[in-house]
């Protein structure tokens, strides 16, 4: 699967705990990656700089859904179940 234009739903719902280019502390969960361009795509995906737990997050139909709410709502919820 590829990613959806427009979406940028993993960019966004998941926290992101280690450095990203303009966000040094990372990024909390909900909340847009600086990282997104104008078409929510990521400006640094082929970048070496790119943190490894974005890199291993793969577009696929249970996570991203038929369109970005439904994205934005599992990825939420996979934030909760995961948060420490």
């Amino acid at each position: 699967m590829e990613c959806r234009p427009d979406c940028g739903a993993c960019c966004t719902a998941p926290s992101i705990s280690t450095p990203i280019p303009g966000m040094p502390q990372g990024k909390p969960a909900n909340t847009p990656c600086v990282q997104l361009d104008e078409h929510q795509r990521c400006k640094i995906f082929l970048s070496p700089l790119r943190p490894a737990v974005c890199a291993g997050l793969k577009p696929s139909r249970e996570m991203c859904g038929a369109a970005r709410p439904q994205a934005m709502q599992y990825l939420i919820w996979l934030e909760a179940q995961t948060a420490p």
